[in-house]
């Protein structure tokens, strides 16, 4: 019998997906906010698998846990709890937002080239401007997606559609993705969408054409600061920076120099250094900066809570089976390198 502890928001139909499997007992504590909770050590002490995005603070603990599956993609938060010493698995939830963060990449680049901003400003006052500022087209642009995991590879398809051309820079370029959660027809699952692809030690050569550029990578202690000045004066001046990925990937000082200088032409950041971001942070203040509170990945869409429990049930099966897991974390990745 392999007993599972979820810590997270409750879908019925998949729980009785769940129920309906031999051999598996559920203990279900609902919650709709991300919390770390103590749990009662009897009600822990003999958990096989636990379903949450935050450990609770006495993890240790759970003395019989062979398996945790996170409600996130980010997985800073096992890094301490030394997995990899005790023998325990992980997984995240990557893929589940691809969609949504997709169509915010999206929907970012048109507005930074409409101008959305101003169109608005301008609603505001009353005044009529059909400066060609506000006219341009996203057609025939060219994208730069730092990194090309799910995120990476849904923008492409939706950027593809709308004919731009593809920009990719990774590490090792471009493999077969194999055991990862994938949203039906989403993606890039032959890569065969980018018409550029770099690796590392290419930065000048991909960033010096791009119109704009996606970050699309996990924080980890390599990658934060990756972008600071260097980078930034890479760009062309017309260019404009997404980060849908994580706030300190850029060098905070840094961006505001490009800002105010003008070495980019604007910016879309829906995560930053703080949350939430203080009300007198300068960031808040660019006429050509969109700033978003974190919601690219849209947690509370309905989707989310289907696509979350669609990948839990499918790793359960797996896991009660001896079948390879969906987005199992490597040592190297709970150890934070």
């Amino acid at each position: 019998m392999k007993n599972i502890l979820i810590h997270n928001v409750v879908d019925p139909l998949f729980v009785e997906r769940l129920r309906s499997l031999p051999d598996v007992h559920l203990d279900i504590v609902e919650t709709e906010e991300e919390e770390e909770l103590v749990f009662p050590e009897e009600q822990i002490r003999d958990v096989h698998c636990l379903f949450c995005c935050l450990p609770p603070k006495n993890f240790s603990a759970m003395k019989s846990l062979e398996l945790v599956q996170l409600s996130s993609v980010g997985y800073s938060q096992l890094y301490y709890l030394d997995l990899v010493g005790r023998g325990i698995r992980a997984c995240n939830a990557l893929g589940i937002f691809d969609v949504p963060i997709a169509e915010w990449n999206v929907a970012m680049m048109i507005n930074l080239a409409r101008d959305l901003r101003g169109l608005i400003r301008n609603q505001d006052r009353g005044l009529w401007d059909r400066s060609k500022g506000f006219q341009r087209e996203i057609r025939g642009s060219v994208v730069g997606i730092w990194g090309y995991g799910g995120i990476g590879r849904e923008t492409a398809r939706l950027s593809k559609t709308m004919g731009m051309r593809i920009h990719v820079l990774s590490r090792q370029g471009i493999k077969p993705r194999r055991n990862v959660y994938r949203v039906d027809e989403t993606g890039d699952p032959e890569n065969t969408l980018p018409d550029q692809v770099y690796l590392r030690g290419q930065e000048k050569e991909f960033l010096k054409n791009l119109d704009f550029l996606i970050l699309s990578m996990p924080l980890t202690p390599s990658t934060k600061g990756l972008i600071g000045e260097r980078e930034l004066q890479m760009l062309p001046a017309r260019a404009c920076l997404l980060n849908p990925a994580r706030g300190p990937l850029i060098q905070e000082t840094a961006l505001l120099r490009a800002l105010r200088e003008g070495w980019i032409s604007g910016a879309a950041l829906d995560t930053h250094y703080f949350c939430p971001m203080p009300a007198d942070h300068p960031l808040w203040y660019f006429p050509n900066v969109i700033m978003t509170p974190h919601i690219s990945g849209s947690q509370h869409c309905n989707s989310f809570n289907r696509r979350i429990w669609d990948l839990l049930v499918q790793n359960v099966e797996r896991y009660v089976s001896g079948q390879p897991l969906l987005n199992e974390l490597a040592s190297s990745q709970l150890a934070g390198d």
